[in-house]
């Protein structure tokens, strides 16, 4: 085991809908915002603070398909995955980076049947149905040996 790992779990509400971006391959990427909430109390003041943080979600291929196709701006949902940087030069030639959660798997919290969407079609996907998106990037097995060999 290499003694680290990285990450991301999150249940928020989606701030826009899934953009969608198609490749010549046929491969796909979805991305989408999404909103979660921490609420406490000012012991000083006793006021109430709620802070918003916003989290870039990308979702692959069939799972962002299914993204599209059942999530919309407001929806809840819980995201698992880990978090990846990019970097990348802008049109005035400064070098910009952006954090991402690199969607592995989801699940949808939003009841569909009530309705908030408009979306009333009996073919929407059932709430809580888990998902698991393509690995991306995945190491290589670097312990070749196989179950059996193992001491215990």
């Amino acid at each position: 085991m290499s003694g680290t790992l990285n990450k991301v779990m999150l249940i928020g509400h989606l701030g826009d809908d899934v953009k969608m971006h198609y490749f010549e391959g046929g491969g796909c990427i979805g991305r989408f915002p999404i909103a979660t909430n921490e609420t406490y109390v000012n012991k000083s003041t006793n006021e109430r603070i709620s802070n918003t943080e916003w989290h870039n979600i990308v979702v692959r291929n069939k799972a962002a398909e299914i993204c599209e196709k059942y999530l919309k701006k407001g929806d809840k949902v819980y995201i698992e995955g880990r978090i990846k940087t990019r970097k990348w030069t802008d049109d005035k030639g400064m070098e910009r980076y952006s954090t991402e959660i690199q969607c592995t798997d989801f699940t949808f919290l939003s009841d569909k049947n009530q309705g908030d969407s408009g979306n009333t079609s009996n073919n929407a996907s059932e709430p809580n149905e888990v998902y698991h998106a393509e690995p991306i990037n995945n190491p290589p097995n670097i312990n070749s040996e196989s179950d059996d060999d193992l001491p215990f």
